[in-house]
């Protein structure tokens, strides 16, 4: 395991890291959190990542439980939270600067930490000033309660904007944004994010590297029963494979699976080292319902040599997609 620095902060993350979307408070519970966890630990991951919106809220309690039974020291790991999705009231959603603080403190008590180490915006709130919100992220900084903040999906022209706020009031700007990222969905890390890693140095936390399970090639030939696309809830993500668009991709996943054969690796491992070369993608982060699948997600790491320039430009033929650079006024 590698580590880099999240943007121009000082932090060492883990080049892979643990989520817990849609797996923590649905399919993964108490010995077996603590088992994956467990092992990503030993393994060198360092940051596990979490929100108040997975699950509504259980993710975060099934992992708090596994922090408190493994014991491990504060000062050894990473764990976040996000904020926007608390509940169904209007204080309960948002960017307000009651629900930013409300869902600190609610994920503190359920993570059974004392502080956050990232803190996220899980999407923009058109409804609050994102000075309100910004200022809200940076008392709970100066409070201790939180070290770094930073967005999720956020468009680049929010976050050059809350940047400027930031800066302009002398307060703590964002540190880090956590995008979709994988060989299907570029546009916002190449393309719209491009001036901002040297402009205000933003790390990235990149979520869905396999693009929900479509980059293992196991949908080649049908929606397995256990996958999560047949998850009560996430009927938006079957309906968005199942489209043509989703269709078109699916067939050149089959392209990308014969070339990863070739290569002599698997798709899924072909599919996370491809994100890991993008120099600025900060961490990866993995996201697992069995402990068969991280141990082989990680396993991707010893096959780092593979991805030769030569077969990522074959990549990149086979998907024909790199974003166009931002243009410059």
């Amino acid at each position: 395991m590698e580590y880099r620095r999240l943007g121009k902060s000082g932090l060492k993350v883990s080049e892979f890291s643990f989520g817990s979307w849609v797996t923590f408070g649905r399919q993964v519970e108490g010995s077996d959190a603590v088992s994956m966890m467990a092992y990503a630990y030993d393994n060198g991951i360092n940051f596990f990542d979490n929100a108040e919106g997975y699950e509504s809220g259980k993710s975060e309690i099934v992992m708090g439980e596994a922090l408190k039974t493994l014991g491990w020291s504060r000062d050894s790991f990473i764990v976040s939270s996000k904020v926007f999705w608390g509940g169904q009231k209007p204080t309960q959603r948002g960017l307000s600067r009651k629900h930013v603080t409300d869902a600190a403190h609610a994920a503190l008590k359920r993570l059974q930490v004392d502080y956050l180490d990232l803190y996220f915006c899980h999407r923009p709130d058109i409804d609050t000033p994102i000075e309100e919100t910004v200022r809200a992220m940076h008392d709970l900084v100066t409070q201790g309660k939180i070290l770094y903040w930073g967005t999720s999906e956020w468009s680049a022209q929010q976050l050059t904007e809350a940047y400027a706020v930031a800066r302009d009031l002398r307060i703590t700007p964002p540190t880090m944004e956590q995008p979709q990222y994988n060989i299907f969905e570029r546009q916002k890390v190449e393309g719209d994010y491009l001036p901002l890693y040297d402009l205000i140095g933003l790390g990235t936390t990149i979520w869905s590297p396999l693009a929900s399970g479509v980059l293992t090639g196991k949908y080649n030939k049908g929606v397995p029963n256990d996958s999560r696309l047949n998850l009560p809830g996430y009927e938006w993500l079957k309906e968005k494979w199942s489209s043509e668009a989703g269709r078109a991709q699916l067939a050149k996943v089959a392209q990308l699976a014969d070339l990863a054969d070739e290569v002599g690796i698997s798709i899924t491992h072909l599919a996370l080292l491809w994100c890991l070369s993008n120099r600025n993608v900060s961490t990866v982060i993995l996201g697992a319902s069995r402990m068969s699948q991280l141990e082989d997600n990680l396993a991707a790491l010893a096959h780092k040599d593979k991805l030769t320039p030569e077969v990522l430009a074959r990549i990149e033929a086979i998907v024909g997609n790199k974003p166009a650079a931002p243009q410059r006024f």
